[in-house]
């Protein structure tokens, strides 16, 4: 995921987003511990991915930029 796409999103989506990526890393933990997981670089990406979407959400809360810009 790219920082432009996740600027575009509103502040509900980004809350969303967060959820259902948290619920991702969660369930690749899991494969990782029994085996079944085969990328483990999958894990690394949804973090990222995850730091990404709770940096423009702090921006937006410090007033730092405006939303869907």
């Amino acid at each position: 995921m790219k920082i432009k796409e996740v600027r575009d999103l509103s502040t509900e989506e980004l809350n969303a987003r967060v959820y259902s990526l948290k619920e991702e890393l969660y369930n690749l933990r899991r494969k990782k511990a029994v085996g079944q997981l085969e990328n483990m670089m999958e894990i690394k990406r949804v973090r990222k991915d995850i730091a990404k979407v709770l940096t423009v959400l702090r921006e937006r809360e410090l007033g730092l930029v405006e939303e869907g810009k």
